[in-house]
């Protein structure tokens, strides 16, 4: 045999090896997947010991399972996903990233100037809460593994995870590992009335907390303990003592400068503990350093295994590689990564109702399912919950967004965008059905084992104080119960009585304002006659023509005012004369313009004349404020510029008679008219049209 021949048989001989080899990692990747995303959940830490045995009894359980071949087929995509990147991280060792570097290191400076220490915020987290809720109910239950779910475990006691037994667990590889476990039927309503119990109190630390989870809210105790000269350990030993003396179950805090560290620390010594991170820099950089990035709130699994690829295990790890993070991951988890590498988060704590909302939705697992009858009275119990939802939250959603997960755990989402948003169930299922039929089409004998919906690009359906067409509505104010409030609201207000002796008041503000200054320069500049000599200088032109259109448009408001008065007291009460609905506001049912927010009768006629009326006036008052600020047209020489320029920026006003002009100016006048006067009618018809259909 020579040289080439036992060195080639040599490497046949080591092929096996080294595809075994690489057939283990694959596997050990596996399994710890495998492990599931509570992996980090309290109560583990004693089982880090037997992680092997645990695993492998997860593995052996779900092998040859539909969710096991899920999870396999999503570990080998993650695994050339892991390829890509190192292959990228191996071309960026290869350049200069010096540039990055520097913009890295400025991203940090801009951030540490952010750095608020200042504040207390506390995180608790019920222990265990479904399993301690049931355990009041049957206390022989404390001292025994147990678990609350059937199919899929919710929760489960201290006693079962020293087994490796967790949340998000299949039941039939939770009793693998711990064949004695106890499994019981969730119970929400009784939950929820526990986790009430629970806010009560911590409402009395901070009223505007905010609740993460049915479980689990966060606090900001820096107001009290300012008030009740405590310190944040002692307010938190006693609220954690008087939730276990209202509710009587235990509950754990972290207590630091911001939320995120808030978090990690309330599973410091749970059960039934706290712990707090001072609030100092060097404290909190040391209390990061050592850190595992899965600890951290927002890392999961998947990115836990990708940073671990490229070396960062720690959060310590993360600021050596910070020239590189966001080529390999992207700008958005470059942040994220250097927030959490300093150990910054948010420090307001408000209500979940005030954060903005992106999406409602809901979702049910089941046993496989195929047949279409039930599928579609399970789409349509789940638009019923969703309705429910939506009417808690007061949202509609433009958008809709069916999810399915088939009996191979493979999921698939489809979404439509109804003509308008939607809230009612049968609108929800007459949306989502058709995307069922699409997916029964594309998928032959399709088995599901989950279905939900979620609505998306939502619109508040709270009823605040808003007008016909969507704008708020003034504060109306009653003279009569509280004198000063109405004096107090509006300098300018004043009160008048219409002919049949009712009270109307009356709101002036710039309108009045625009008139006084008229009637101001009327009494300056207005010559003896109407009609101004064309001889005369345009100055003396121009005020008499204001003049005039000031006369007319006092006139037509005098009309509009006496139609239609302006804001009526709260105290009014029509008469009982027969009034007819459409022509008096007597019915109580008024629109409010959108132009001058003041109230008309509710008739399409009516709101429409006087739309068209309050478009002529603002253009009106635009033009003689741009005359003016303009001013030069004194100086500009010449009658003739001086109306050239005037029948250019009155065109959209409509006509105006203008005395003393010659046949072509005023030619030239009307033509101005023509182009300016149709654009403008038919703008307040498109106006009309929008409004009132």
């Amino acid at each position: 045999m020579t040289v080439d021949d036992s060195i080639q048989s040599k490497t046949e001989d080591d092929l096996p090896k080294v595809n075994s080899e690489i057939a283990v990692a694959e596997h050990d990747t596996l399994k710890y997947r495998l492990l599931g995303p509570s992996l980090t959940k309290p109560g583990q830490d004693t089982v880090d010991q037997q992680k092997a045995i645990v695993s492998e009894i997860i593995y052996n359980a779900s092998k040859g399972s539909k969710f096991f071949n899920n999870e396999e087929s999503r570990d080998k995509t993650l695994t050339q996903k892991i390829e890509k990147i190192l292959a990228r991280k191996r071309q960026l060792e290869r350049i200069d990233l010096t540039p990055d570097l520097r913009r890295a290191d400025e991203y940090i400076a801009e951030l540490e100037l952010s750095r608020d220490l200042s504040q207390i915020v506390v995180h608790v987290d019920c222990d265990a809460f479904y399993a301690a809720v049931e355990e009041l109910d049957h206390p022989e239950l404390k001292h025994v593994p147990m678990a609350v779910g059937k199919g899929v475990l919710t929760t489960c006691n201290y006693h079962a995870r020293k087994f490796g037994c967790r949340s998000g667990m299949a039941g039939f590889v939770a009793m693998k590992l711990c064949p004695q476990l106890i499994c019981l039927p969730l119970n929400f309503e009784k939950y929820t009335k526990k986790a009430q119990e629970v806010r009560e109190v911590l409402a009395q630390y901070d009223a505007r907390f905010q609740s993460a989870s049915m479980d689990e809210a966060y606090l900001n105790i820096t107001q009290y303990c300012a008030d009740h000269e405590m310190s944040p350990d002692e307010a938190v030993s006693q609220l954690r003592a008087q939730v276990f003396e209202s509710a009587k179950i235990t509950i754990s805090a972290g207590v630091a400068a911001n939320a995120r560290i808030a978090k990690i620390a309330s599973n410091r010594n749970k059960p039934n503990g706290q712990f707090r991170v001072a609030s100092d820099r060097a404290t909190i950089m040391a209390f990061m350093r050592d850190l595992p990035t899965r600890k951290v709130n927002g890392i999961g699994r998947v990115f836990e295994r990708e940073l671990d690829a490229i070396g960062v295990k720690t959060c310590g790890d993360i600021y050596p590689h910070r020239a590189s993070l966001s080529k390999l991951f992207g700008e958005k988890a470059f942040h994220f990564l250097m927030q959490v590498h300093l150990g910054l988060g948010h420090t307001s704590v408000r209500p979940a109702e005030e954060h903005e909302r992106k999406s409602v939705g809901t979702e049910s697992t089941f046993r496989d399912m195929s047949r279409q009858e039930e599928l579609r009275a399970k789409l349509r119990w789940i638009a019923e919950e969703l309705e429910k939802d939506l009417a808690r939250t007061q949202h509609k959603g433009r958008t809709l967004v069916l999810k399915v997960k088939l009996h191979t755990y493979e999921v698939l989402t489809r979404q439509v965008v109804p003509p308008r948003a939607v809230a009612a169930a049968d609108d929800l299922y007459a949306y989502a059905l058709p995307m069922l039929r699409k997916l029964e089409r594309e998928i032959p004998g399709m088995t599901l084992r989950l279905m939900g919906l979620r609505c998306t690009h939502l619109v508040s359906t709270k009823k605040e104080d808003v007008d016909f067409f969507g704008l708020k509505r003034p504060l109306f104010h009653s003279s009569s119960t509280n004198p000063s409030s109405s004096s107090s609201f509006s300098p300018h207000r004043t009160t008048e009585t219409d002919a049949n002796g009712h009270e109307w008041q009356v709101w002036p503000v710039e309108d009045d304002v625009f008139e006084a200054e008229q009637q101001q320069q009327q009494q300056q500049h207005s010559p003896s006659s109407d009609a101004p000599d064309p001889s005369s200088p345009p100055s003396t032109i121009r005020s008499a023509l204001k003049a005039s259109e000031e006369t007319d448009r006092r006139r037509r408001q005098r009309l509009h005012e006496t139609a239609i008065p302006a804001y009526p007291k709260k105290e009014y009460r029509p008469s009982t004369s027969t009034i007819t609905p459409t022509t008096s506001p007597a019915t109580g049912k008024t629109w409010h313009c959108p132009i001058c927010d003041r109230p008309q009768t509710a008739t399409d006629r009516d709101i429409n004349a006087h739309v068209d009326y309050c478009l002529s006036r603002q253009t009106i008052r635009d033009t003689v404020q741009r005359e003016e600020r303009a001013g030069v047209m004194d100086d500009a020489g010449g009658s003739g510029g001086w109306w050239v320029g005037a029948s250019e920026k009155t065109a959209s006003a409509g006509p105006i008679d203008k005395p003393g002009m010659n046949g072509n100016k005023a030619r030239g006048k009307r033509k101005g008219e023509g182009a300016g006067g149709v654009g403008a009618r038919e703008g307040e018809g498109r106006t009309k049209k929008l409004f009132f259909g």
